[in-house]
């Protein structure tokens, strides 16, 4: 699914952002279920955020958009395409940014972006550094461009790696845990990174977060995982009075001093 083409400020070209469909979607390592007949579709263009507790698949999920994974059963596509498909990948302009922000301390944050255009032999070396110099613009972050990534915060590291998707000029952004570590300011400021890349940029974007603020406050709908089984999906204003006693708990849960939690888990 595509929608109509957008000139993109960043690329100064047209380009559209995809939808993503998963029909069905089951994965089993070994005997272990890990996702149960998981049903949804991100428009193009949306915010989709998918939560969940630890261990309730959404990484898993977040493999198979990207084609890591290959389903047991069930399908995902992207664009219409098979996400597992080589052609699919080559076709669909898709960026991932990983948690850690998964970058080369052997290079400089220049370097870091600038390694995919130069891998894939996009563009020549002054195109190649006019798009990094404009990603880093973009995200303030000019005077990083010589560093090593072991000088910087968490939260630059977090905006170098956003930065680094930029320059693969993509249709579909994932995200995971893009505010895990990062205080609450910087967390705001990621939030309203990823806002504005939909809104300026024109793309779609997956987010995996346990980031109630960054959900409820960015999200056009948010997908709730549980036990491998997609249990909720709606808006952010629906999910503000979940009707399911266990999103209500995962959302917005009591502390109760007289009867903790961690009295009644397993040991």
């Amino acid at each position: 699914m595509t929608c109509s083409p957008t000139r993109n400020p960043f690329t100064h070209t047209e380009t559209a952002a995809v939808g993503v469909a998963i029909e069905g979607l089951s994965k089993n390592f070994g005997c272990f279920e890990v996702l149960k007949n998981v049903t949804f579709s991100v428009e193009p263009g949306e915010i989709f955020v998918l939560m969940g507790p630890s261990g309730s698949g959404k990484s898993v999920l977040l493999k198979h958009i990207v084609g890591l994974e290959k389903p047991t059963a069930g399908r995902v596509t992207v664009d219409g395409r098979d996400a597992s498909s080589e052609t699919t990948r080559e076709q669909v302009r898709l960026a991932l940014v990983f948690q850690s922000g998964a970058l080369f301390n052997s290079l400089s944050v220049y370097d870091n972006l600038a390694l995919y255009p130069r891998e894939h032999q996009v563009a020549d070396e002054a195109a190649i550094r006019e798009k990094v110099m404009r990603a880093l613009q973009i995200l303030s972050l000019e005077g990083t461009a010589h560093k090593s990534p072991s000088e910087l915060s968490g939260g630059m590291k977090k905006r170098v790696a956003i930065a680094r998707g930029l320059v693969m000029e993509p249709q579909l952004m994932l995200y995971d845990e893009p505010t895990s570590e990062l205080d609450p300011v910087m967390s705001a400021t990621i939030t309203e990174i990823i806002a504005t890349l939909k809104d300026e940029y024109h793309v779609t974007s997956i987010v995996v977060s346990h980031d109630r603020e960054l959900a409820l406050g960015i999200a056009d709908r948010v997908g709730i995982l549980m036990g491998g089984e997609l249990v909720s999906l709606g808006t952010p204003a629906e999910l503000r009075a979940p009707k399911d006693p266990r999103v209500a708990e995962f959302l917005y849960p009591k502390i109760d001093l007289k009867n903790p939690r961690f009295k009644k888990l397993e040991t």
